[in-house]
């Protein structure tokens, strides 16, 4: 673990951060990170790939971010044109700017790729992998990867750790994002009186992703959960999270929708939605984390491509793929995989949560038991990533 004691050095005025996101929780990733850094370095630039949130703390995006935010391998197959610009792109920016670091942050088809490309042109340039690949789950041996190519792995996870003790790598972790989600100012009655739900009315929350592919396989078993449910619970209102790079084709899934459904994407009122939900559907991702942080129970469902489940599905080592189910290594928030993830599937599991306030109260303590075995909770993964790239920077300063 990363420590955050002492000051932190100090980068040359004159040559910026590379840094590169390509999806939405990337970029809040990113821009936590660069805020942390300007705090502790004032004069400090940036330079790279981000989105509307990086772009709030200074970045010059060299591409739209959300052209490369994909997953599966076909979906990235059709993207590798951009993701090649992208790539080009950035070898070109570190070439003329000479960047005192190069941070590259999840998103493992772009950051791997840059990295081969800035290992080659510039072997001095140290690069920091802000999250890396779910090596505990699925191909193991990019942990060799990850070490060839990078100086430093920031760890979000816990489960990473022994995967990389026998190889010439810095890995720290940095503690779990979603773990650091702060729900104690969220207020769920405010969330009702703007949306017009009475006190007790039920509402059923849905998170269909934050990745095109995502929202285009997730949307339709969540809008037949919700009809469904809808007819179940005449009274229920449906709210669609949405995050802001992926907001209109969000708005445009819903829209073919049986039935109607509010949308959010607003960030600010994210953790009010979340703590007002009776109970949520979501695809699988960091939100479920947040949302066992918020007390919301759930199902949880996930869609690949056909023929990259079928390619994917024998390399995949683990029982669950919801990380509190991992953690507890038990089916604590019911979820459905590729087929079987469908909208009766998903109504069925949902609809107890409804009807039966023990039930709600039971799955809520199993999450809370389940993300205590995640890693501590209040840790600023921001702060602790900050202080590693600053003195990773300081370490490969010219002397």
């Amino acid at each position: 673990m990363a420590d955050l004691t002492g000051a932190l050095p100090q980068p040359s005025a004159d040559r910026p951060i590379l840094i590169a996101a390509a999806e939405a929780s990337g970029d809040t990733l990113g821009a936590d990170l660069m805020r942390r850094i300007r705090a502790q370095a004032p004069g400090v630039r940036f330079i790279g790939i981000g989105g509307a949130q990086m772009s709030a703390e200074g970045l010059d995006s060299i591409v739209p971010m959300e052209s490369l935010a994909v997953m599966g391998l076909f979906d990235a197959l059709r993207a590798y044109p951009q993701v090649r610009r992208a790539v080009l792109g950035v070898n070109d920016l570190a070439s003329r700017e000479n960047p005192s670091a190069a941070v590259l942050i999840d998103s493992w088809g772009l950051t791997i790729r840059i990295a081969e490309f800035l290992r080659e042109k510039q072997p001095n340039l140290p690069l920091i992998k802000y999250v890396g690949p779910q090596v505990w789950a699925h191909r193991a041996g990019r942990a060799a990867k990850i070490a060839d190519r990078f100086d430093v792995l920031l760890s979000t996870s816990l489960l990473d750790l022994p995967h990389y003790k026998d190889l010439d790598l810095r890995v720290d972790f940095v503690g779990n994002p979603a773990l650091n989600s702060d729900f104690s100012h969220a207020l769920p009655t405010r969330f009702r009186e703007r949306v017009g739900a009475a006190p007790d009315q039920p509402i059923l929350l849905l998170a269909p992703g934050s990745r095109s592919g995502e929202i285009a396989r997730m949307s339709g078993p969540l809008g037949e959960a919700t009809a469904l449910l809808s007819a179940r619970i005449p009274a229920l209102m449906p709210i669609v999270l949405a995050a802001p790079p992926v907001a209109a084709q969000v708005r445009s899934a819903v829209a073919s929708w049986p039935v109607a459904a509010r949308i959010i994407d607003d960030e600010a009122d994210k953790a009010d939605a979340m703590t007002a939900a009776t109970a949520a559907i979501a695809c699988s991702g960091t939100v479920t984390t947040e949302l066992a942080l918020a007390h919301c129970p759930m199902a949880v469902g996930y869609r690949l491509g056909p023929l990259t489940f079928a390619i994917l599905r024998p390399m995949y080592k683990l029982k669950y793929f919801t990380l509190f189910n991992i953690a507890a290594n038990e089916m604590v928030a019911p979820e459905f995989l590729q087929t079987e993830c469908t909208g009766a599937a998903l109504a069925a599991a949902v609809l107890p949560l409804f009807e039966q306030n023990s039930l709600r109260t039971q799955q809520i303590k199993a999450q809370n038991a389940a993300l205590n075995k995640l890693g501590p909770r209040g840790v600023d993964p921001a702060e602790a990533a900050a202080r590693v790239v600053l003195e990773t920077i300081a370490q490969h300063a010219p002397r």
